[in-house]
């Protein structure tokens, strides 16, 4: 008996899924897009991480921006290839978040990576098959932007359970974002929500907040795709201070309460 089109197209997505090392559980995938670059999509990968971590739970990151990896600095790790007989081991911060970047195979962290896509594709599902993740709550995996190569792979590779879309207030990038949001459609991806980077700054003078982009309009986009905004995170000398100096850990999760309580809904499920 032929199989119907939605029975063939789940074998077709089950064929492309990559089984997971033996010795790593974990029970819910994150990924972190952008329609385009430098919207700051690994600042939230890495807040998010943190935000759960502070709450008691077992993060982990995977750093799948393959050419421009930014994770390893951000926590203050440095060149890291363990492995035992379980597979590749990922580095842990000083508050005990696994990590796994091609940085920290690298001889010189500022070698360039100049592959062809399948390659890099082939990387990331190693990240997830060969690397012993233990036991973890969450991964948040930081892809690069737009919608080629990789964002692919993880999406028909890894059991991806929601995507969180990163933005900024400038109004070409509504366009931007929907490139992202659709492909998350198209791949029956669930879009959890928008986390809106550089919102605002506040005046060191009076506090009060400037809107250096203009005033944003994500609630009305928001608001027309039924989608959450689950955070905005200020434009603030600090935070990149504390990445510059590989302290993430010690930003405070403040701007992303909203993240913290949708994914607490989704462990509880």
């Amino acid at each position: 008996m032929a199989k119907k089109p939605e029975e063939f197209k789940k074998q077709m997505e089950d064929n492309f899924k990559v089984a997971p090392s033996e010795h790593s559980h974990v029970k819910k995938v994150i990924g972190i897009v952008s329609g385009k670059g430098g919207v700051g999509k690994s600042l939230v990968t890495g807040l998010s991480a943190v935000a759960m971590s502070k709450k008691g739970y077992k993060t982990a990151i995977m750093d799948a921006d393959i050419t421009g990896p930014s994770i390893p600095k951000m926590f203050g790790i440095g060149k890291c290839n363990y492995a035992d007989e379980t597979g590749m081991l990922p580095a842990s911060t000083e508050g005990g978040m696994k990590i796994m970047s091609l940085n920290m195979l690298m001889d010189n962290e500022t070698d360039p990576v100049i592959w062809r896509g399948p390659v890099i594709a082939g990387i990331v599902k190693q990240f997830w098959s060969d690397v012993n993740w233990g036991d973890v709550d969450f991964m948040f995996v930081d892809m690069p932007p737009g919608t080629g190569d990789v964002p692919l792979t993880v999406f028909q590779s890894l059991p991806v359970d929601g995507i969180i879309v990163v933005s900024t207030p400038q109004e070409l990038v509504e366009m931007i974002v929907e490139k992202a949001i659709n492909m998350a459609n198209m791949m029956n991806i669930p879009v959890l929500g928008i986390v809106e980077n550089m919102s605002y700054m506040n005046c060191p003078h009076c506090n009060e907040p400037i809107f250096v982009f203009g005033k944003s309009g994500i609630e009305s986009y928001a608001a027309s795709k039924g989608l959450d905004i689950l955070g905005r995170i200020p434009l603030n000398p600090e935070i990149a201070s504390l990445c510059d100096g590989g302290k993430a850990e010690n930003i405070e999760d403040e701007y992303l309460d909203s993240l913290v309580y949708v994914l607490e809904g989704m462990i509880k499920e």
